[in-house]
């Protein structure tokens, strides 16, 4: 476990409640109706997960209340995780009673929550604080996130971002949102440059991380991993970074940015070539990329070929 995170100047009651009013407001405002095609459930659900984050994630980030525990090696879990998925299952079925809510600390105490993935009808996809092992540190990047489900197929979804307000949304069939603009992955000339990516190798197979270790500076330039799906899948979307590989592929950590990322015009697919799926979370292996050239020539360099 980390030493515990230090007190910031926002210390006290009175601090924590400035300082979640001051990045509250700064999130509320992309949830202002400037976004073309969204509908009341789109910038309500982005204004309840800006107002969860100010009332459950802020007030204990970089306090000792935040209680960090690191449950299994490099997995943590906080305070503030329980705090927002409590109050974002209640208020997410107010806005649509017939739903149900799959969410990734209540999926941990009982698996069978998963079943919910395959129910025809509404399904909420809740991951409260997604890139917490940097939250238990005081540290960022740090997201929340939300899907909501149609049928088995994600139709809308939410990244927030607690420190700097920032909000990313996708409709499907609709496009992506960044802060109430739309966004379009940047257009993909060629590699000759070199690709700057991503490799998350705590899960790779030794086999696999060899062949990574080997090819990822043949394709260009290796940006460390950020440890938050959510923060990446908003840097491909700006063009900063070409492509992440992942080997676990919760639901809770993909299908929100999955689904912002192929709205932006992005690529998120198993490395068979398959469309990723919330109901095969169980299979190994993710490859996002900012187009389809860039996928073919990740997945080509990084992995072996597919048989």
């Amino acid at each position: 476990m980390p030493a515990p995170p230090p007190r910031t100047s926002w210390g006290g009651e009175r601090g924590r409640e400035e300082y979640g009013a001051a990045r509250c407001a700064r999130a509320a405002r992309p949830c202002d109706g400037r976004m073309p095609r969204m509908d009341t459930l789109m910038t309500d659900v982005a204004a309840l997960l800006a107002e969860v984050a100010c009332e459950t994630i802020l007030p204990v980030y970089q306090h000792i209340e935040a209680n960090p525990q690191e449950v299994t090696p490099g997995e943590w879990v906080t305070s503030a995780d329980f705090a927002a998925e409590a109050a974002l299952i209640p208020r997410l079925q107010a806005l649509l009673p017939d739903s149900v809510c799959v969410a990734e600390e209540a999926s941990k105490d009982d698996p069978r929550v998963l079943e919910r993935l395959g129910n025809t009808g509404r399904v909420w996809l809740i991951d409260p604080l997604d890139g917490t092992s940097s939250f238990a540190q005081g540290k960022q990047p740090f997201r929340s996130m939300l899907a909501l489900m149609h049928d088995g197929q994600a139709v809308a979804s939410w990244i927030h971002d607690p420190i700097s307000g920032s909000m990313a949304i996708a409709e499907r069939g609709s496009g992506a949102w960044l802060d109430g603009a739309p966004i379009r992955v940047p257009d993909f000339t060629s590699a000759s440059d070199g690709l700057r990516g991503s490799v998350l190798r705590r899960f790779l197979s030794e086999d696999v991380r060899a062949r990574a270790d080997a090819a990822v500076h043949r394709l260009g330039a290796e940006v460390p991993a950020s440890m938050c799906a959510g923060s990446d899948y908003v840097a491909l979307a700006q063009g900063p970074v070409d492509y992440v590989l992942y080997w676990r592929t919760l639901p809770w950590d993909h299908i929100p940015g999955a689904l912002f990322l192929t709205e932006a015009g992005g690529v998120v697919r198993r490395l068979d070539g398959h469309a990723y799926a919330a109901r095969t979370h169980a299979q190994k292996g993710l490859l996002a990329a900012r187009s389809e050239e860039v996928w073919a020539l990740a997945r080509a360099e990084l992995l072996p070929p597919l048989i």
